[in-house]
């Protein structure tokens, strides 16, 4: 209880994304062309309180068994730009070309598993003891939500 306390607290400190440039400053002293730049964010996922069971009269084990985690995160920005020489056949037209996708939320929810008794709930007609069923077993469908976008741009 004590680790899930300290983690609860230190969630809300947590970036949501983390700001990375991508180094490609070899390509460009390899190659001898003048590399794209890029930038992005490195998702930090945050996992929140799992979903706890419901009983439901009649039924021996809890729904969902496995339970649901739910999880959410920030896409951070991302930034593609990479010089474009001579767009129409002259140098003055030089201009850069870039493919950017802003920030967007994106949260999810682990599948959860459904499993039913064999038994079922005693029965008064046959003394008490409970009968025979066929078991159940299923999975809860996960879930992911998000409008990831991206714009394409030309300078």
């Amino acid at each position: 209880m004590t680790c899930m306390a300290a983690v609860g607290a230190a969630s809300p400190a947590v970036a949501d994304a983390v700001p990375v440039d991508v180094p490609l400053d070899a390509v460009e002293t390899t190659l001898g062309v003048a590399a794209p730049r890029v930038a992005t964010g490195v998702p930090m996922p945050v996992v929140g309180a799992p979903e706890a069971p419901r009983h439901h009269k009649g039924d021996l084990l809890p729904v969902p068994l496995l339970p649901v985690v739910p999880i959410a995160t920030e896409l951070g920005d991302t930034r593609v730009a990479s010089a474009v020489p001579n767009l129409a056949g002259a140098p003055e037209t030089d201009g850069e070309g870039s493919v950017e996708s802003p920030e967007t939320t994106l949260r999810t929810r682990t599948p959860g598993a459904v499993v039913g008794a064999p038994l079922t709930m005693p029965d008064g007609s046959n003394f008490g003891l409970p009968n025979l069923t066929a078991p159940k077993l299923g999975l809860t469908a996960p879930e992911l939500v998000g409008a990831p976008s991206a714009l394409l741009g030309l300078r």
